[in-house]
């Protein structure tokens, strides 16, 4: 499937298929394409829960306005953004470092270089660093859900919930801001789907804020 294919095919699947499962292979699959996505630096500031209990959806379930895909996708995810995923001694930064040194990207001279500009792009002010985690997680979730249409599987990424009462009832600590939720299964049978919404032409989303 090409990518005008997936792009036109993906939707937002409000209600799921309880009784088929999304298989650990194709959760595997699907988690190491969208892992692919670009992000600065390669920091990779993400990370994901994965929800397949009945007991832990429905929790997450009450914190999410009881939205019923909580709990009927086989699969849901709470996805995470690391804001301390630029910093010095951070597991993925180091594994980033020796990568790059490895590949010879990097020379042991740099990375003074490397730190202070991860560190004057991300941490001159909390909004840098929440743009840094959510942007570049926002890369990934995305790719997850392109990767879920590529597989035969639906998604709906969800804004809807308590992030504290989230954070609270899964132990999240405090360098990860929520994003979103994401429901990942297969299509209620005999779902049908309305139209695809409406979406803004090329000439709507390019602007010029120059004087004429």
């Amino acid at each position: 499937m090409g990518f005008k294919a997936i792009a036109e095919k993906r939707r937002a699947v409000n209600f799921f298929d309880p009784q088929r499962d999304v298989s650990e292979k194709q959760l595997e699959e699907l988690i190491t394409m969208a892992a692919m996505a670009p992000s600065s630096f390669n920091l990779q500031p993400w990370n994901l829960i994965v929800l397949r209990g009945a007991e832990e959806k429905e929790r997450l379930k009450a914190l999410a306005w009881g939205q019923p895909k909580v709990a009927e996708a086989p699969v849901t995810l709470i996805v995470l953004a690391d804001k301390n995923g630029w910093q010095e001694g951070h597991p993925t930064l180091e594994r980033n470092w020796q990568e790059m040194l490895k590949a010879g990207s990097m020379q042991p001279a740099q990375r003074d270089w490397f730190l202070g500009a991860a560190r004057s792009l991300y941490d001159w002010s909390p909004e840098a660093n929440l743009a840094f985690a959510a942007k570049n997680t926002g890369f990934f979730a995305m790719s997850l859900m392109y990767a879920a249409t590529s597989l035969g599987l639906e998604s709906h990424p969800m804004d809807g919930f308590d992030h504290e009462g989230v954070r609270k009832a899964f132990n999240i600590p405090e360098n990860y801001w929520l994003p979103l939720l994401l429901a990942i299964g297969y299509r209620k049978p005999g779902l049908e789907l309305s139209a695809a919404k409406w979406r803004k032409s090329k000439e709507e989303i390019v602007v010029s804020f120059t004087e004429k």
